[in-house]
């Protein structure tokens, strides 16, 4: 199934400027907002807390993508594509 997404079979078509949300783990009621910049089979460029960085994609045993835009550490968001 990775040999299929790495070849684009799964590589889905996200619009630039999309805004993508996570909770915290901590406060429900605390919402991250990271905004798409740009999207690549591999790694995707976003803008989080007005900080621009380019991150891997990673994808779960079901096939989601998700990403770390604030870095990865033990209570880090994680935002799914």
């Amino acid at each position: 199934m990775l040999a299929d997404y790495y070849a684009g079979a799964y590589c889905r078509g996200m619009e630039n400027e999309t805004i993508l949300t996570a909770r915290s783990v901590c406060d429900y009621n605390c919402i991250f907002k990271a905004t798409l910049i740009k999207r690549t089979k591999k790694t995707a460029t976003v803008k989080a807390m007005n900080i621009v960085r380019r991150c891997k994609i990673h994808i779960n045993s079901e096939g989601e993508e998700y990403i770390y835009a604030l870095g990865k550490y033990s209570m880090s968001p994680i935002f799914k594509l």
